[in-house]
Order: C-alpha cells, then structure tokens, then sequence
C-alpha cells in the first residue's frame, strides 16, 4: 500500500497519520486505554512488554487491587507502581494512547504527597547506608595470614571460640 503524504508527515500505524512537529496531547477522558499502554505512555517503562511483565509479576496495584494488563485506565484511578525497592503512588489525570515528550507524559499523573516522602526518605537512607566493599577490612587472606590460620584449626576440635 502506497501513501501519497507529504515528506513532513510519518505514520504511527497504518493509516494514522500526524505531523512531525505536533504534540502527542492526551485524550479525553470518555476514550479508555489500557493500563499496559498507559504505564508506557506516561514514561514509567521504556516498552509495553516490560510494562505488561510488570503488571503480569503483580508489581502494580490498581486501586488496591491486582491489575491485569488488559484493565482500562480511568482518570481519577489509583496505581501503585513497585520499580525496585521504589514504590510510587500515582493518580491517573489523563489518557494517552501515544508515547510523547517528558512534558506531556507528567501531565498525565500526579504522585500523591505520601508517596513523594517515602521515595525521597529511601533514597536517603540508601545515600547514607554502608558501601558492601568497604565492609571487607583485608579483603584476601595473605600466605602468612593463611599459615596462621592452619595453625589456630589445628588447635580446635570444633569451629567453636572456645579453644
């Protein structure tokens, strides 16, 4: 199928055409998406596979409850979305079917207040938590440390402190 659009135009899908320079705007709230969709509009995963796999895992909750990935999106709708140890609470405030700019996709939701505090307050304790390799004060044993040890094994009978 040949289409005679001009050069300034591309296609989404067959036969849905826009310009390049036009925004993606969000829909209207009497149209319904998927949520699968809707998480990969509003930017939370790079694709609509990983998004599914998320819902599919049970990471995201839609209004307290465990969504699947064939559930419509309404505004007014509570997500609560799991991304590693991060756990976002986010209110549906419009519809997109299409991937657009950052801009747009925050348009699409607001983080509740609570939300918000958690997220930063764990990104806080993760900032002053420990590194795991400083936590090694030798690291590998050397071959005098190693003969030492032998040494103390033999005079033991169990792996206990006592001698």
């Amino acid at each position: 199928m040949h289409c005679t659009k001009p050069a300034r135009v591309r296609s989404l899908r067959c036969g849905d055409w826009r310009p390049f320079n036009q925004p993606t705007a969000p829909l209207t709230s009497m149209e319904q998406v998927r949520i699968d969709k809707w998480l990969w509009a509003a930017r939370f995963y790079k694709t609509r596979s990983l998004a599914t796999g998320e819902i599919v895992k049970g990471r995201i909750l839609a209004n307290a409850q465990i969504a699947k990935p064939s559930r419509e999106v309404k505004v007014g709708d509570t997500f609560e979305i799991r991304q590693g140890p991060v756990v976002r609470t986010v209110i549906v405030m419009g519809i997109s079917q299409l991937r657009g700019p950052a801009s747009v996709a925050q348009q699409l939701y607001t983080e509740t207040p609570e939300s918000i505090q958690k997220r930063e307050h764990a990104a806080e304790q993760r900032k002053l938590g420990t590194e795991p390799a400083q936590a090694m004060e030798h690291g590998r044993p050397t071959k005098r440390d190693r003969r030492h040890l032998e040494k103390t094994w033999d005079n033991r009978w169990s792996a206990s402190i006592d001698p």
